[in-house]
This record gives C-alpha cells, structure tokens and sequence, in this order.
C-alpha cells in the first residue's frame, strides 16, 4: 500500500508541456448525492454509512464504488479508497440510534468492507484504505466550535478504530475552522495513523469560518509538526482558483489532492437546491486541469458533491496525458 502523497511527478503534455502534473491516485466522486438522487436511496442526515449494516445496502455501495476501481485499473492509477464513514462519528451516529460501541465496530468494518471490494473488483490496483471522518457539524457551516482537545477527543473514536482495522490514512474531510482540523489530525496521530487535511472553501476561497486557506494551512502545520498533506474539496474549482493563483509556494506545494463538487453554486445554494446540479464534465475537467497548473505537487483527483464516475474518467484522462 502507498499514502496519499507518496508519488507526485511532472511529464509532458497535455495543455502545457511545462506545467501539467501526471497524477498517481484518483479517488471516487460523491458518494453521498451520488446515492441520494442517482440511486434513489433515502440517507437520512445524509449518512451512507448505515448502508454497512444490510445486504441491501451493501451491494448498493458496491454498486456505486465499483466503477471507480474498475476506471483506475483501466487508467493505471492508484484508487485512494475511502470508506463510507463521513458521518459515522458519535453526535450522528447517536442521532440514527448507534451508540459508541456499535459505531466503533461499524467504523471498523467499513475498513474490512473496502478492503474486501477492492480485492474483489480490482485485484491489480494499488489501493490505498482511506479512513474518511467528516466534522462534527455541518459541513458547509461552522456551528458550534470546539477546541483542540475537544476535537481530538470527539474524532479519536473514529481514528482508533481506522487504526484497530489496520487502515493506510485517514482523511479529515470538508473541515470548516482550523481547531478541528488540528483535533482530528491529533487523533490520527496519536492512533498512529498518517493523516490528510481536507478543507472546504467558499466562494471567495476562505474556510467557512472566515479563515484564509494558506493560513488555515499554516497554523495546522505548525500546530502538528507536519500532516501528511491537504487537500481542497467540496467547493468548485472556480472558488478557489484566484486564491491559488495569489498563493505562496510554501502552502500551495502542500496540497496533494482536490475533490471538487460539480456545481459552481455557493454551499448555501446547495443546500436549497431540489435537485442535483451535476455541471458539465467536460468543463469541470477543464476547471481541474487549470488548478493542476497551479499545484506543484498535486498527485489525487476526486470528486465530490454532484460528482460520478463520469467526472472522474474525464478529470483523470485530463491530468494523466503523458
């Protein structure tokens, strides 16, 4: 197995011969508007990870992370594998009738879940077990905040569990402030687990809580001693891309991977709109390749929010020209 950001290399071609990365990993799209409104499926507190706990709602994931596997195969890419967990930690968890215990074991079977998939579906692709923990609140809003140690205590059931199950990474995922992100990647650490940051952006290209990306970036590292790398997600390419165009070396080279959502709406926007925007992905892929050029060491691609199997093949067949 490899981490996230174990490979990063340049080649020629595509739109620039002197800028355009070759990524190394790709990861899937959005898994939950994915099931919600392709599949048809009710996720109450749109929650996936019940879906663990019957057959029904196994094959049903199976059904959706298959493509993915079978498209890194045919790409020759790493598949940075995520499990379904986003809201399996205790406030949710609580909320859909889990307590600690049965979330813990759920946690930790959606590790053996993956794992068993990708040996199944794609026996010749280098997967990497991903541990998926998304914020205690709301993921495009910043709520009620914790401190650090608040932070890391709540996220540790999840990180000890990734560990029990012998995980490759974790990833914080749509983290809106900075002290969370630091409490989550305390609790990866202190499980012995490497860990990447993802932080999501508004319009403007600042974390919901009004921070600066580069900064957030910053303070995390410095809080840390270092995490494995960052990633941007669940906002469009087009909120973030004059913030890495201002950007300072020294942060933009630690952002590894962009899991971008579809639409170019704002995340209030979303959160009101009846239907799944699913954007162009075409242009999406477009929109990806011009933040390639601006990431030094961007080695995963993604999707998030609107996002399928569709956007992924054409963003890899974007960033993979040699």
């Amino acid at each position: 197995m490899t981490t996230i950001d174990s490979h990063c290399q340049r080649c020629a071609g595509g739109i620039d011969d002197t800028t355009r990365p070759r990524i190394t990993h790709m990861a899937d799209g959005g898994l939950e508007t994915t099931l919600l409104f392709l599949h048809g499926l009710d996720l109450p507190d749109f929650a996936a990870f019940p879906l663990l706990d019957s057959d029904k709602g196994r094959a049903e994931l199976r059904a959706y992370y298959t493509p993915y596997l079978q498209l890194a195969a045919e790409r020759g890419l790493a598949m940075v594998l995520d499990t379904p967990t986003w809201r399996a930690s205790a406030d949710w968890g609580i909320r859909l009738g889990y307590d600690r215990n049965e979330l813990a074991a759920l946690n930790r079977r959606a590790v053996v879940f993956i794992r068993n998939l990708a040996a199944d579906v794609a026996p010749t692709v280098d997967v990497v077990l991903n541990g998926a923990i998304g914020p205690r609140g709301d993921g495009y809003v910043v709520g009620e905040v914790m401190s650090i140690d608040e932070a890391a205590s709540y996220h540790s059931l999840q990180a000890r569990a990734f560990a029990e199950a012998n995980i490759d990474t974790i990833t914080a995922v749509t983290m809106t402030y900075v002290a969370e992100a630091i409490g989550v990647a305390r609790a990866a650490m202190n499980a012995g687990v490497a860990v990447t940051i993802g932080f999501t952006v508004e319009t403007d290209g600042h974390l919901p809580s009004g921070t600066p990306l580069g900064e957030a970036i910053a303070a995390v590292d410095a809080a840390t001693g270092g995490v494995a790398g960052y990633m941007v997600n669940c906002a469009h390419p087009s909120h973030v891309e004059s913030v890495l165009a201002a950007g300072d070396e020294a942060w933009l080279s630690r952002i590894v991977a962009v899991r971008a959502n579809a639409s170019r709406m704002s995340h209030e926007e979303l959160d009101n709109a009846p239907e799944l925007d699913r954007g162009d992905p075409e242009v999406l892929a477009a929109d990806y390749a011009t933040l390639g050029d601006l990431l030094p060491n961007l080695s995963t691609v993604g999707g998030c929010c609107g996002t399928d199997s569709e956007h992924i093949a054409v963003i890899t067949a974007a960033l993979t020209a040699a």
